[in-house]
């Protein structure tokens, strides 16, 4: 999947004391805004749409999927009969 670039703006102070500090835990401010947007893309965007971008860009997804639909395939109920038991109803008898 192609990789798109985000710009924002944050008080320059406030970011170097942020850096400096994520720095002593060992953290990186780019892994920790890439896991905040990928939240805010999940809390977002419908699993559907998440679904069908994940298989549009992903083929190995995409023929997990078809082995699943072919595994939950429903058939019409157009022009099917009802199942029928062995016992006949008699009334009066």
């Amino acid at each position: 999947m192609k990789k798109a670039t985000v710009t924002i703006s944050f008080d320059e102070e406030r970011l170097s004391a942020l850096k400096m500090y994520m720095e002593q835990k060992n953290v990186k401010l780019e892994d920790e805004l890439e896991k905040a947007i990928e939240n805010l893309y999940t809390k977002n965007v419908p699993a559907g749409v998440r679904g069908f971008i994940d298989m549009k860009y992903n083929p190995k997804i995409e023929a997990a999927a078809r082995q699943i639909k072919k595994k939950h395939s429903f058939s019409s109920a157009v022009g099917a009969t009802a199942p029928s038991d062995d016992k006949t109803d008699t009334v009066g008898e």
